[in-house]
């Protein structure tokens, strides 16, 4: 099979404006990247605000070193994974497939890199060339009713209508499996729209939310959530954390909460670079499932603001331990973000996304990452087993366990706040795990 070459220019936004910022070698066969290499641009790394693309593999911390010469991923792995974290995923990739009439899996890496779109998740676009105008943004929620048809035809495997063709732009940058459109509201913030899909036996839009809803309540870090009908279909809205509102010029103060405010007052929309668990680990996809918790926590100590490690490290274990209590073992490394922080200049953990509880009636069950001793046996003993490696006392470990259990006992009065009628809650009910069942009578004695 022939090998091409592909040269594109990848941009960063900073302060709510593009910027050129490097060039991105990719070496494919067919459909399969080979090989990629990258090279910032020079006058890119003489800015005192420059973006690193990637803190693994394109750190700009040692400017000089770096200057004008191509760099390659670390591990032998054929792509970088800040750039791949702001390629398509799944969805995208059928959106734009779709768009171009393409059997499935069949585009070249770079295809899908250019038809992402300028809306793609964090604050890079990557662009055929250096003149190469953003994308256009994408449409208000009132097009909702519109995007819930085209994802349908997607997932179906249907051809998508002109008056529908919305969706090839609020949808083709967006990962994960199901069908799903970035939308903005009345005030202009950028959310992204989950939909049901016909195929779902239950309300996933709905129980996602309400599960996003009690780990707030059980002290996580979570991002405005709500839900919407259309009909009798309902679709779940989550605040896009890698925007923020400010002046222009201006600096947030540190440790803001850079979500609190939208739009007006002269505040103009910014970016927040991103990148998974996946690119700070720095493996492959099929390697995820080797992974830990643990790694994790010994990224965040390698990467993340000093200010902010023993906290993200808190936070982890703390979004482990709900995982165990609710069966959410879709965990793996992608389902873990990190943003870049204006207000520390520096990365920390993002909010918490992606959850979403799966019944089950096994009575061992496991997590995606490994948790302790026991690997991924989804147990309360197995996650206090390694509670230094998030630099936890046993204590104070178990103190966090017990936080969360006195709010996940009570889930079925959350979930009917959260507007989850009776029907719903009883098909998730088998995913909820009562402590008696995830620990042994020598843990639950550690518990305050």
């Amino acid at each position: 099979m022939a090998t091409r070459e592909s040269r594109l220019i990848a941009f960063a936004n900073i302060g709510a404006q593009w910027a050129p910022c490097g060039q991105l070698v990719l070496t494919e066969e067919g459909s399969n990247l080979v090989a990629s290499s990258f090279a910032y641009g020079l006058n890119y790394l003489k800015r005192d605000d420059a973006l690193e693309v990637d803190p693994v593999s394109l750190s700009i911390a040692e400017r000089t070193f770096i200057s004008g010469k191509y760099l390659l991923p670390v591990n032998a792995l054929h792509f970088f994974g800040g750039i791949r974290d702001a390629a398509p995923d799944s969805w995208g990739r059928r959106v734009i497939e779709a768009k171009l009439k393409a059997p499935p899996n069949s585009l070249a890496e770079s295809e899908y890199l250019l038809h992402a779109g300028s809306e793609r998740v964090g604050a890079l676009d990557i662009r055929s060339s250096r003149t190469e105008l953003p994308a256009a943004g994408v449409s208000n929620w009132h097009t909702l009713n519109h995007l819930m048809e085209a994802a349908e035809r997607i997932e179906d495997g249907l051809p998508v209508p002109a008056h529908l063709e919305a969706i090839f732009v609020e949808g083709t940058a967006l990962g994960g499996a199901r069908p799903k459109a970035s939308v903005r509201d009345d005030q202009e913030v950028l959310w992204l729209a989950k939909f049901a899909s016909r195929h779902d036996r239950f309300d996933i839009p709905g129980i996602e939310y309400a599960a996003l809803r009690m780990a707030e309540k059980a002290g996580l870090t979570v991002p405005p959530v709500k839900t919407l009908l259309l009909g009798d279909r309902r679709i779940m809205l989550i605040r896009r954390f890698d925007r923020y509102w400010m002046t222009p010029g201006g600096a947030p103060a540190q440790h803001a909460d850079l979500l609190k405010l939208g739009s007006g007052d002269g505040r103009v929309e910014h970016r927040s670079g991103f990148v998974s668990g996946l690119t700070l680990v720095a493996c492959d996809e099929a390697e995820s499932r080797d992974k830990s918790y643990a790694d994790l926590a010994d990224a965040i100590r390698k990467y993340c603001h000093p200010s902010v490690i023993r906290e993200n490290n808190a936070e982890l274990f703390k979004r482990m331990v709900y995982n165990i209590f609710v069966s959410n073992d879709d965990d793996h490394l992608r389902n873990h973000g990190f943003i870049w922080d204006a207000a520390l200049h520096g990365w920390r953990l993002s909010p918490l996304y992606d959850v979403l509880p799966r019944a089950s009636n096994a009575t061992e069950r496991y997590l995606h990452l490994s948790i302790g001793n026991d690997g991924r046996l989804a147990t309360l003993d197995n996650a206090l087993s390694w509670h230094d490696k998030f630099t936890l006392s046993q204590r104070a470990a178990s103190q966090l366990i017990a936080d969360i259990w006195r709010v996940v006992r009570e889930w079925r009065i959350y979930f009917e706040e959260f507007g989850v009628d009776a029907a719903e809650m009883d098909k998730a009910a088998p995913a909820f795990r009562h402590i008696d069942d995830i620990s042994t009578p020598e843990m639950r004695k550690l518990l305050p």
